[in-house]
């Protein structure tokens, strides 16, 4: 997970490997929302990162992921603690994949989603003219 924006959440790869991915957040005063609980964008982002983290170790050398869709439903607010995201591909085929997170504080379910992604040849850089 080399992105500055992932790295400016504070997210942190537990766990991945094909077909899964375990994230955690410690949730902060940094992640709250006007009404003092976890943005919904921050449980949001965790739970695309999870799929597309969990997509990417089962896909070619040439190739990509792009969210086409993410639902997500929330169950409890979030103020603090420690965010943990198990993401599940529940279906690969060549060009989209559906993918599960679980997102939890403790042994609380707070969201949970359902992605889908599309999958696709990466292009190669085009070369500089001089």
């Amino acid at each position: 997970m080399r992105s500055p924006f992932i790295k400016s959440v504070g997210l942190r790869a537990a766990e991945v490997r094909p077909g899964y991915s375990r994230l955690t957040l410690a949730v902060g005063e940094a992640h709250h929302n006007s009404n003092g609980v976890a943005h919904g964008g921050v449980a949001y982002t965790v739970a695309d990162t999870g799929m597309g983290a969990a997509l990417y170790p089962m896909l070619e050398a040439d190739q990509r992921c792009a969210t086409i869709e993410i639902k997500i439903n929330y169950f409890r607010p979030v103020v603090d603690g420690e965010l943990v995201c198990e993401s599940r591909v529940l279906h690969k085929g060549r060009t989209t994949a559906n993918i599960d997170s679980e997102l939890r504080v403790g042994e609380h379910l707070v969201a949970k989603a359902n992605g889908t992604f599309s999958i696709y040849t990466a292009r190669p850089s085009p070369t500089p003219v001089a």
